[in-house]
C-alpha cells in the first residue's frame, strides 16, 4: 500500500501557497482589513444594527477574495473541468482543507460563512446530482462562481437530528405545492435567493420516504425570516424561517418527490468529511503553535517545553491528530474509489473525533499560553468558539455515535441509508 500523497496533489498544496502569499495576505493587510482577524476588533464583522448580520464590509472583503481565487482557477477545484473546475476529489478536498486550516485563521481560510479560496460549495454538488436539466441550466454557472447560492432548510425548533419527525408539510394543490411549517438555524439565508426547504409530502412520522426538497424562493409571499440566532461566535447568519401557505409549482422539487432526504444524506456526507478535515488542520495549527511557544517561554529560568506537565498533553493530542489524518484520508479516498454514500460509518468518526479533538486542542493552547492564551491577543478562543459548533451541527456527535453503533451492532445495513439517516 503506498501512502504518500499524489505528486499532483503535493505540487497544488505550493502553488495554494503561492497565491495565498501573492494575492490574499497582501488583500487581509490592505486598508485595515486586517481588522476583521485582528481578534481584539473582530466585531468588526458583525452589523449589530441588522441583527447581528455578517457587515457589508466582512462579506464584501471574502466576495473579493473569492473573485481572485476563482480567477487564478482554484475557487472551483472541487468541481467538473466543464464548470471550470479541476475535477477535484474527496480526498483532495480533504487535504487540502487540512492544509488551509492549518495554517491558521485567515482570508486564506476563516471557514465563518463556510469561507476557503478552495470553494466547499456543496450545493453545487447537489445541483449537478440532483437538478433536473432546467435547474441546472439556471443555476449551475451562478453557484460555481460563487454568485448566487441557496440556504439549506432542514432542522426545525422541535425537530433537529431526528429529521424524519419534520413537521413542515408540503401538500399538492393541482400543479403546485403549499408549503406551512417552519425551520431553524437556517444558515445564509440573508444573501440567498432560495431556500432548500424540506417537507413532508407523504409518509408517517419516523419513515425515512415521504420527505421532499423545494427550492423555494425567499420572494415568496408567505415566506418570512423571524429572527437571527444571536451565537456563541458572531456573527450570525441563522435564521428562524416561517412558511404560511407558500405556493410553489412542481419543478420546484430538487431530486425526487419523498426522495429528498437523500439529498440530505449526500450533503451531509461530503460536508462531515470536509468539515472533519478542517476541523485536524485548526487542532493541528493550535498543536503547534502551541510546541513553539513552550520552546521559546522559559519561567522560572527553564523553557516549559521541559516539563512533563507541558509535553504529555501535547504529545497525546499529535498523536491522536496523526491517526485521525490516516482516517480521515482513508475514508475520503474510499468515497472515491465506492461512492460518497458508503463510507457512512467512517464519515461519522471522522467527523466527531476531529470536532473534539479541535476544541481540544485550542483549549490546550489556551492553557499553554496562559492569559495570554486566553485573551485575544491570541486566536485560540476565537478558534474554540469557531469550531465548538461543529459539535452540534449537521448531527450532533451524540448523533454521529449513534450511527457508528447502528452499523457496528447490526442496527443499520449499508443498503438502508441511502437517504434515510442523519
Amino acid at each position: 500500500m503506498d501512502f504518500a500523497l499524489p505528486a499532483d496533489l503535493q505540487r497544488y498544496l505550493a502553488e495554494l501557497d503561492e497565491f495565498i502569499e501573492r494575492e490574499i495576505r497582501p488583500l487581509e493587510q490592505y486598508d485595515d482589513n486586517i481588522r476583521f482577524f485582528d481578534h481584539r476588533r473582530e466585531d468588526a464583522r458583525t452589523d449589530w444594527d441588522r441583527g447581528g448580520l455578517p457587515s457589508r464590509e466582512w462579506e464584501a472583503l471574502l466576495g473579493e477574495a473569492r473573485r481572485r481565487a476563482d480567477a487564478a482557477g482554484h475557487y472551483r477545484y472541487a468541481f467538473p473541468q466543464e464548470y471550470g473546475g479541476r475535477d477535484g476529489t474527496n480526498l483532495g478536498m480533504a487535504v487540502i482543507r487540512e492544509h488551509l486550516a492549518s495554517q491558521g485563521l485567515g482570508l486564506h481560510c476563516d471557514l465563518q460563512n463556510e469561507h476557503a479560496i478552495v470553494g466547499n460549495n456543496v450545493g453545487l454538488l447537489l445541483m449537478l446530482h440532483y437538478g433536473s436539466p432546467e435547474q441546472q441550466k439556471e443555476w449551475v454557472d451562478d453557484l460555481a462562481a460563487g454568485k448566487r447560492g441557496f440556504a439549506f432548510g432542514i432542522t426545525e425548533p422541535a425537530h433537529g437530528s431526528d429529521a424524519t419527525f419534520m413537521e413542515t408539510t408540503a401538500v399538492r394543490d393541482g400543479d403546485d405545492w403549499v408549503i406551512n411549517g417552519e425551520k431553524t438555524w437556517n444558515t445564509g439565508i440573508h444573501t440567498a435567493s432560495h431556500d432548500l426547504v424540506f417537507a413532508r409530502t407523504s409518509g408517517e412520522p419516523g419513515s425515512g420516504h415521504g420527505i421532499t426538497g423545494f427550492l423555494v424562493p425567499v420572494s415568496t409571499p408567505g415566506f418570512k425570516v423571524e429572527e437571527y440566532l444571536w451565537t456563541f461566535n458572531m456573527p450570525t447568519d441563522h435564521a428562524h424561517v416561517s412558511f404560511t401557505d407558500v405556493r410553489v409549482p412542481d419543478r420546484a422539487i430538487l431530486g425526487q418527490e419523498g426522495r429528498g432526504l437523500q439529498l440530505v444524506q449526500h450533503f451531509f456526507n461530503e460536508n462531515r468529511i470536509r468539515q472533519a478535515a478542517s476541523s485536524l488542520g485548526a487542532a493541528q495549527f493550535c498543536i503547534d503553535r502551541s510546541v513553539a511557544y513552550a520552546r521559546e517561554r522559559k519561567p522560572f529560568g527553564t523553557p516549559l517545553a521541559s516539563n512533563q506537565a507541558i509535553q504529555f498533553p501535547l504529545v497525546e493530542l499529535h498523536t491522536q491528530a496523526a491517526m485521525l489524518r490516516a482516517l480521515i484520508r482513508e475514508t475520503a479516498w474510499s468515497m472515491d474509489t465506492y461512492g460518497p454514500l458508503t463510507q457512512a460509518d467512517k464519515v461519522s468518526m471522522c467527523n466527531y473525533v476531529a470536532n473534539r479533538l479541535c476544541c481540544e486542542a485550542a483549549d490546550r493552547a489556551m492553557q499553554v499560553h496562559g492569559g495570554l492564551g486566553y485573551s485575544r491577543h491570541q486566536p485560540f478562543e476565537h478558534i474554540y468558539r469557531h469550531h465548538r459548533r461543529y459539535r452540534i451541527t449537521e448531527g450532533a456527535e451524540e448523533i454521529q455515535l449513534r450511527r457508528v453503533a447502528g452499523y457496528l451492532f447490526g442496527f443499520i445495513k449499508a443498503d438502508t441509508l441511502k437517504g434515510v439517516t442523519s
